[in-house]
């Protein structure tokens, strides 16, 4: 066997299981009998599960893993492991313990393995964190993510469901990542395009987290494989809809060539023929479209902010580097959910 890391064919986020498939799913798991003090379940569809322990204090527990969607394997180590971490920030939280998640074959090199460990460790340390151990199975491929045990103030949840019409949504990375990765696996992205991605998918989101903190934010997640539109639409919660203007949407320019050129992923399809007739689109090009389906590994938070405090919350976002941009508004609901224009 060759002893390196190769590109799976649904590395990353684009090896999630679609979000229809869940649904039916879960939808058929015994619930059980409901505790006051969990304030965020796996019924809401959010980020991470939030459990009250005193007035002041609630934990934040979340898992991620997937397989490899670049070559390297630190650098898998560092998106999988930022990607995991991301969940902690989508809830308004800190990162405290980390626990490694690993498949790994026995007949690979484990310098590999350690690289891969090193890379997640570095941003557990980043992050703040402590990594404190986790589980290991041998398998005949490589997947790798986090346990995560975070922190929050119960009164300052950022659950994905709680925004209100007229809220600015505001989304804090670039879009594009999926088509990109797909690109690169034909040896059709250029090093520089890869380059920009990775560095957005090791990006913590803990500066954007860490800024909204001091902000009027209702609700927030961050965005994954389900796509910006998939992810948008458990914010709306079927109580909602929203207007998206794609022009302001930030993306990776190279993404743009690729998906006119039908490099596309099998999520990013699956997501689309999973919520299509819930989207209105409105003199959107094609590559636009691909781009608001796209599955994301290590994504943005994408967040729903009071009109009143989006200004400046994008402005310090935007000092602080991160390519952040408001791309829209929660409506009242309507005939359709999302219309793009």
């Amino acid at each position: 066997m060759e002893e390196k890391i190769v590109f799976c064919k649904g590395g990353g986020c684009t090896a999630k299981l679609g979000a229809g498939v869940l649904s039916r799913v879960l939808s058929r798991l015994p619930k059980g009998p409901e505790d006051p003090n969990l304030l965020i379940g796996w019924d809401s569809r959010d980020d991470a599960a939030v459990y009250q322990i005193s007035e002041d204090l609630a934990i934040v527990q979340t898992l991620d893993f997937f397989p490899p969607m670049v070559e390297d394997p630190y650098t898998f180590g560092q998106i999988a492991a930022a990607n995991a971490l991301s969940d902690i920030y989508a809830m308004g939280g800190t990162v405290k313990t980390a626990l490694n998640i690993v498949c790994f074959p026995e007949k690979w090199d484990l310098n590999i393995l350690g690289e891969i460990l090193r890379g997640g460790a570095e941003k557990v340390l980043e992050a703040g964190g402590i990594l404190a151990g986790g589980h290991s199975i041998a398998d005949d491929g490589v997947k790798y993510g986090l346990s995560v045990t975070g922190i929050v103030d119960p009164r300052r949840v950022l659950a994905n469901n709680r925004g209100a019409a007229g809220d600015v949504l505001l989304l804090t990375k670039k879009l594009g990542v999926g088509i990109l990765c797909t690109a690169n696996r034909v040896g059709e992205a250029s090093q520089e395009a890869m380059a920009e991605a990775i560095s957005s998918m090791t990006t913590l989101n803990k500066t954007a987290s860490e800024i909204a903190a001091q902000y009027d934010v209702h609700a927030c997640t961050d965005v994954t494989g389900f796509g910006l539109v998939g992810h948008l639409r458990e914010m709306l919660d079927g109580k909602l809809g929203a207007e998206i203007h794609w022009r302001e949407v930030p993306y990776f320019q190279e993404a743009e060539r690729h998906a006119n050129e039908f490099l596309l992923t099998a999520a990013g399809q699956r997501n689309r023929n999973f919520a299509g007739d819930k989207i209105a689109f409105r003199d959107v090009p094609f590559f636009m479209e691909e781009i608001l389906f796209d599955p994301q590994t290590s994504g943005g938070l994408l967040m729903a902010v009071s009109p009143r405090d989006a200004d400046a919350l994008l402005l310090e976002m935007r000092e602080a580097g991160l390519p952040a941009a408001a791309i829209g508004v929660l409506t009242l609901p309507g005939a359709v959910e999302v219309t793009v224009c």
